[in-house]
């Protein structure tokens, strides 16, 4: 699995995000004002990668504006509780798609993650293990759930829920894509 995203990255991601929306741009127009790939933006966004300060310099050219505006200017502090599917951020891997929900917020209890596992792709090599609890529902597919010693395989509409503290595993063992909607506490990204 890739590096979390830090809270500096998120926000930067907003920020970007908050001033493209403001000036109505898409994502595809505000890179063909500044030959900054769409994709690079959408990455940026995503916090999948972070810009060094001269490619954030010619997307913000785009705009127009500086960097110390970018920086200084204040955030809406109020908050909205709706996460469009724009908004989540995806923080898997190759095969895994892992769309946190809900990063913005500051000091959350609760991580939320829509995930889609390719046919045969896993959690990784090495089981998970780490404080507190988890469960979620699967909503499509297969997946295969290793919790300590057991091995379960859950279908469409069954779910799980186990302390975190217990080494586990997440492998999708059939032919199709499969769809999970899992939660824990507390966030481990």
């Amino acid at each position: 699995m890739s590096t979390p995203p830090t809270p500096t990255d998120a926000l930067l991601a907003r920020r970007l995000r908050v001033i493209r929306k403001s000036k109505g741009l898409s994502q595809r127009e505000l890179a063909r004002r500044t030959g900054v790939g769409s994709g690079t933006i959408s990455q940026i966004e995503s916090m999948a990668m972070q810009p060094s300060v001269a490619v954030l310099k010619k997307i913000l050219d785009g705009i127009p504006m500086d960097l110390a505006t970018f920086f200084s200017f204040e955030l809406e502090t109020a908050q909205s509780p709706i996460f469009r599917r724009e908004d989540h951020i995806d923080i898997g891997a190759p095969g895994v798609r892992y769309l946190l929900i809900g990063a913005q917020v500051p000091g959350r209890n609760l991580q939320l993650l829509h995930e889609y596992y390719e046919p045969g792709r896993d959690s990784g090599r090495r089981n998970l293990s780490h404080e507190g609890e988890e469960c979620g529902v699967v909503i499509r597919g297969r997946l295969e759930l290793t919790v300590g010693d057991e091995v379960y395989v859950l279908s469409a509409g069954d779910g799980y829920y186990f302390p975190s503290t217990t080494p586990h595993r997440f492998r999708n063992s059939g032919t199709e894509v499969c769809e999970v909607v899992s939660a824990c506490t507390p966030p481990t990204f």
